[in-house]
This record gives structure tokens, sequence and C-alpha cells, in this order.
């Protein structure tokens, strides 16, 4: 699978040096009051097509051959199929990344779309939950497994965008999940569906590359929506064909973009406001406002710089606390609730002190 890796690797770090180098023009559009704007300068943000291309080179190779060379037995009409079904999303966000002028109802239903195209033509379904009264009255509906299947695929990339608002931030966090996935995927003898999350692994890193720490080039909603499609549907997939992963495994792999998404829903509606209004109160921009500093630095540019690139990795050690558990617990549905309810209260009570300027000192650098 290395050579896989290295396939997606090098197809997205060029692409997205291209993109970097000839597409600018679109950057403009992005305005300066915009509240989720945290750097200067004009950036392009077509990473996502780079993480796209990358992935999608790879998937190609890992079934284009008779011989399986990389052993991972994935028809290549399975792959294209699936990269087939998550396209409308991601190009509906690349056309909002040069454009800035789909509404946020469009790409949720371009989303649920793909996500429900996957869901047929793949066979995805979500039949456990870990409660015996929900599954059984899955079993009963088997159409509502498919509807339970269609909103986690369709949700998880507006998750991941919601939390792709500083250099790495969202690309390594999914790089972390990925990677767990992966392991778990080969623990029960699965080397597709870890291929699967492998060569977008490979992608990422080859747009990483040029997003941090330097930031010449942002990942955008169509990478936001790569990284929530491949791995929804991968987590899907995983627990559907292997009895013996937890439901809650993908729960707790992916409790902080998720509880990001519900608890900025619900402070939304507590101020009155619609929850597909943008606003800079995330956990993340808190972080970058109250808790990181700058040393020293030029001028203004070079300052917001600093204090982007040293607000992800506060937030890579905050997904990290969920992911470790994961992998370490990923077939014991008790523990992996029990992890699920800890990182919620841990948020919860970051929040609320980050908010109420009640820091404590070992955190501030």
């Amino acid at each position: 699978m290395i050579a896989l890796i290295v396939i997606s690797f090098f197809v997205a770090a060029f692409s997205v040096q291209v993109f970097m180098r000839r597409a600018r023009r679109h950057a403009r559009l992005y305005g300066a009051d915009m509240p989720q704007r945290f750097h200067k300068g004009h950036v392009p943000r077509l990473g996502g097509a780079g993480i796209l291309l990358g992935m999608g080179a790879a998937w190609l190779a890992a079934g284009i051959t008779g011989t399986d060379p990389f052993n991972v037995s994935w028809p290549v009409t399975t792959s294209m199929l699936t990269l087939v079904c998550i396209l409308p999303a991601v190009l509906g966000g690349i056309i909002e990344d040069v454009t800035q002028r789909v509404k946020v109802r469009y790409r949720l239903g371009l989303t649920i779309g793909s996500a429900l195209l996957v869901c047929w033509l793949l066979g995805l379904g979500v039949a456990r939950t870990g409660f015996e009264t929900v599954d059984g009255w899955l079993a009963m509906i088997p159409f509502a497994t498919v509807i339970f299947a269609a909103l986690a695929i369709g949700g998880l990339p507006h998750a991941f965008n919601i939390i792709d608002g500083y250099n790495g931030l969202a690309g390594t966090v999914a790089v972390l999940v990925c990677l767990a996935i992966s392991h778990v995927a080969l623990q029960v003898g699965d080397r597709q569906l870890a291929a699967m999350v492998i060569c977008l692994v490979g992608a990422t890193f080859g747009f990483l590359v040029w997003n941090y720490p330097r930031g010449k080039i942002f990942a955008g909603d169509g990478g936001a929506y790569v990284w929530g499609m491949v791995i929804a549907v991968a987590c899907v997939t995983l627990v559907q064909r292997h009895r013996v992963v937890s439901p809650w495994f993908p729960m707790l792999l992916l409790i902080y973009p998720v509880w990001e998404t519900l608890f900025s829903i619900y402070r939304k509606l507590a101020r009155g406001q619609s929850p597909g209004t943008a606003d800079a109160l995330h956990f993340h921009q808190l972080i970058f406002r109250r808790i990181v500093r700058v040393a020293f630095a030029d001028d203004e540019a070079r300052q917001l710089l600093a204090r982007n690139n040293r607000t992800s990795p506060y937030l890579w050690m905050f997904a990290a606390l969920s992911v470790v558990p994961a992998v370490l617990f990923w077939n014991n549905t008790i523990v992996l609730m029990f992890f699920c309810l800890l990182f919620v209260t841990t948020y919860v009570g970051a929040y609320l002190m980050i908010v109420r300027f009640k820091v404590p000192r070992w955190l501030r650098p």
C-alpha cells in the first residue's frame, strides 16, 4: 500500500502546485470581511481539487491491472463507481470555492444526493447503533438504514468544512482519522477498505506540503467534502461489513467535527440565528483569539500567519483525545460510549472556560 500513498501524494502535490500558481484570480472574490477569514492576501482555495485528483489516480491504479499488484482486491469498476458517486458533492464545493455563489442549502442537497447515490449503488446502510430497540426498528424498516446512512454520509462533509479554519487543521484531523480506519480495517482483514482511505492519506499529505505552515493554498469546501464523503463512506462500510467493529467506533473517531457541528447549531439557535449563518465563535477560533500568541512579528501579515499556524497543534491534540481511545477500544461499545460522553463534557467545559477568560496558565504559551 506504500506505492498507493506515493502515487496519491505526488499526483496531489503536483496538482495543488498547478492550482496554486495558475488559479489565483478566484481568490479575489473571497471578501476581506468574511468572519472565517484569518489570513492576509488572496489565497487560492482549490486544494480540494488537487486532493481529489491525487486520490482518484491512486484509486484507479489500485484496480486498473488484473494482476492486483497492490494486493487490495479492489476492482476498478467499484473504485470508479465510488468516485463518480461522490463527484456531485465535491464539484459543488469546488464551484463554491471559485464563485462564492453556491448557497448552503444547495451544497447540502448535493452532499445528501451523493450520499443517497452511493448508498443505493453500493448497497450501504446503517443497521447497527448499539441500542437494541433502535436496531430492531431498523431491521423492520430496511429503507430506514439507507436514510440513516445517507444522513451520516451527507452531513460529515459539512462537519469537516466547519473545522477547516486554520492551516493544517482539518487536513491533519483527516489523516489521523484515515490512519485509524485503515488500522482497524487491517485488523479485520479488509485490505480494500484500508487502501481506500490510505489513498486519501497520501493525497492529503500532498496538499499539506503547500498548506502547512505557509498557507499558500487552502482546501476550501471541495477539500472538506472530499474528506467528509470518503471518510463517511469508509466508516459506514466498515461497520456494515464487519460485525466485530462497534458502531460507536466511527462515532468516537469523528466526535470532534460532529460535536463541533451540533454544538454550533445549538449555539446559533439559542441566539436566534440560522444554523447556516457563518460566525467566528467556533472552538478553534476562540483558541486563536484567546490562547495563541506570537513572540514576535515584523508586520501584521506575518503575525497573523504565525498565530494561524500555532492554532492547529492545539486542535490536533484535542482531536487525538478521541482518535486514540477509538483505536484502542474499536470493538467495545460501552467503553466507546463512555469516551464519547467524556469528550463532549470536556469540549463544553473547555469552551465555557475560554469564553469566560478562565484559561489555565499551563495552556498559555
